[in-house]
């Protein structure tokens, strides 16, 4: 096994858990039976302890390429030998809507020319590789078996195929080797909490479950109505997002995967396979703008939930994350026995900054409310009544320092873009009780959206930098700001507004490439750099549409879209070496990139006709 690049995957998944698939056929990150659960294969951030699950041909000097097979979100990795041509088509049928234990790893083994020779390897490692397992090889397949979760290999093969016969163990792991002649299919199926020992399973049941998975992701991305510049891009994003959804709460992971570094070699190694508010909030204003309403609707609810279990505590209406299932012990720890990804130590599982105060996320909550509500998905009773309790929290909190968007580790401040995002609450809760009569504080929350405004443009603008900053009292740029606009709160082509711009790009933008702040300027309690967020290049791309520089806008993302991975996947940030680093996929990247699209879209249509 060699270490692949955070990049050199793509994603399958089954809208409960999902796992990465290396261009050299390796299953190098899996979580069972959540995302957020323990992994069984990590050698994404081990490759001697971690795990992995590998097929790949025989022969040396292969080549090996990786696609998804159109509009769905099986993922083909191909090889090229000089004895023919096979593929490994990787995926996983949707676990449906209620939480469960089962879920299938399925790899279609396959020869389209010649001859081919694989290498099958499961190699497992559970709980992080801290508990051992037992492994037992049967007619049909393999089981792994622990005290606390047992895995089923099931062989693919027609009855009196001798192929996978031979399969042997070492060390607790099975390694078979099969071949196959042009035409041939086979495959393996690993399953977890399966009601049975191995069976065999034919090559048509096989193929049905193939075809019933490919058939469920293309009907449901039939919903998408987008039809821009950029279908197929949006697209694989919509689908990204759909993967990394866990379905029985509609919780939205960060990322599927764990301390991912954001500079490898570095100590900014963070676990996001939990729902933030913030990220989920966006999640809604994205895929409505894509005519995505059910998974819209199922957040709005979640989040519901997230306030009414809340309700009373001394620590606010909400926690900016919580586990996929609502729950929110998400106590930080470090794997001492992993080396990390590229010698990126300390490992951590679990996020400390569960317990931060960061103000933004009740205005982030509230704009994708507002924004579902404006389209048809109406706040009840309930909901409203939440709303209100939440927006009278905050006038008496919202003047306070706190962690901030970028939870940073280096105490609290008085943070621009909290103000702002807690104006934008404020402001939606006004609109929302206007529109439909609502009973509500209107006079007090009127009060508290305009002492935000006069604070953030007293406070939060430097007449030395002409933009606005970071913090009050600092005259550090911050790119989460480049949201000012696109929220309402001042108008896009505002002189003040086209000098933050300027100064951003003087200070945090290089070719197109956006960095979020300059930890040296402002220490954010953490050693070390990191690289150029891609969410926020996206935003740099939005907020440059937006002011009608179109021309500028468009060529920014185009190149932001060079960096994208070979199928199409981005992680949080980019190196200077124009690698993906840290976790992977990122929804947040995703999401913006969407929102992006879709607003320089409008803005070309609109300069095409002339308005």
């Amino acid at each position: 096994m060699t270490e692949a690049a955070i990049a050199d995957h793509g994603l399958i998944g089954d809208l409960q858990t999902a796992a990465l698939v290396s261009t050299d056929g390796s299953i190098d990150w899996f979580c069972c039976p959540r995302f957020d659960s323990p992994s069984v294969f990590g050698a994404l951030l081990d490759d001697e302890r971690g795990g992995h699950f590998s097929i790949r041909p025989a022969r040396e000097g292969y080549q090996a390429t990786q696609m998804y097979l159109p509009d769905t979100a099986a993922l083909i990795t191909r090889f090229i030998t000089e004895d023919g041509v096979g593929e490994v088509v990787d995926f996983m049928p949707p676990a449906g809507g209620e939480a469960t234990d089962r879920h299938r790893l399925v790899r279609q083994i396959r020869c389209t020319r010649g001859r081919m020779e694989f290498e099958v390897e499961v190699a497992p490692r559970f709980d992080y590789g801290r508990r051992p397992h037992l492994t037992e090889l049967t007619e049909h397949g393999a089981v792994f078996r622990t005290d606390a979760l047992t895995l089923t290999l099931h062989a693919v093969r027609d009855p009196g195929d001798e192929r996978f016969a031979h399969a042997r163990i070492d060390e607790g792991d099975v390694r078979v080797s099969v071949t196959l002649q042009q035409g041939d299919v086979r495959g393996v199926v690993l399953e977890s909490a399966a009601d049975g020992p191995p069976r065999e399973i034919a090559v048509a049941e096989f193929q049905e479950m193939h075809n019933d998975t490919v058939a469920f992701w293309r009907s449901w991305l039939h919903r998408c109505t987008y039809s821009g510049r950029w279908r197929e891009t949006l697209y694989r994003s919509a689908i990204t997002l759909k993967l990394m959804t866990y379905a029985p709460s509609g919780g939205l992971v960060a990322a599927p995967t764990m301390a991912l570094p954001e500079q490898v070699g570095g100590e900014r190694n963070w676990d996001y396979r939990y729902t933030w508010v913030r990220d989920a909030s966006f999640s809604v204003y994205s895929l409505l703008r894509l005519g995505f309403t059910e998974e819209s609707a199922q957040f709005t609810a979640w989040l519901r939930d997230r306030v009414a279990q809340q309700a009373g505590s001394d620590s606010g209406p909400l926690n900016i994350m919580y586990r996929v299932d609502g729950s929110s012990d998400l106590k930080e720890e470090t794997l001492e026995h992993w080396s990390g990804y590229r010698g990126s130590f300390p490992v951590r599982t679990g996020n400390g900054a569960s317990g931060q105060l960061q103000l933004d996320i009740y205005g982030e909550a509230l704009d994708s409310i507002f924004f579902a509500d404006e389209r048809g998905l109406e706040v009840g009773h309930r909901g409203w009544q939440e709303i209100r309790a939440l927006l009278d929290w905050l006038c008496e909190n919202w003047d306070q320092p706190e962690e901030g968007i970028w939870e940073t580790r280096g105490g609290r401040s008085d943070f621009t873009y909290g103000r702002l995002m807690s104006w934008v609450a404020f402001d939606r809760g006004i609109r929302m009780a206007a529109a439909h009569g609502r009973p509500a504080a209107v006079d007090r929350w009127t009060v508290a959206r305009d002492a935000l405004y006069d604070q953030i443009m007293d406070k939060g603008w430097s007449t030395t930098r002409q933009a606005f900053v970071q913090q009050y009292g600092s005259d550090v740029l911050d790119s989460s700001l480049l949201r000012m606009a696109s929220v309402g709160f001042i108008a896009a082509t505002d002189p003040m507004w086209a000098s933050t711009l300027a100064a951003m790009n003087d200070d945090l933008v290089t070719d197109s490439l956006v960095y979020r702040y300059d930890p040296a300027a402002s220490p954010d309690g953490l050693r070390g750099s990191e690289g150029t967020f891609s969410l926020c290049s996206f935003l740099y791309v939005d907020a440059l549409a937006r002011a009608g520089r179109l021309d500028e806008a468009r060529l920014a993302f185009e190149k932001m879209l060079t960096y994208a991975n070979h199928v199409g996947l981005f992680s949080e940030e980019i190196a200077l070496s124009g690698e993906q680093i840290g976790n992977f996929p990122q929804a947040f990247t995703h999401l913006a990139l969407i929102d992006a699209a879709i607003t320089l879209d409008e803005a070309l249509e609109r300069r095409r006709a002339g308005r």
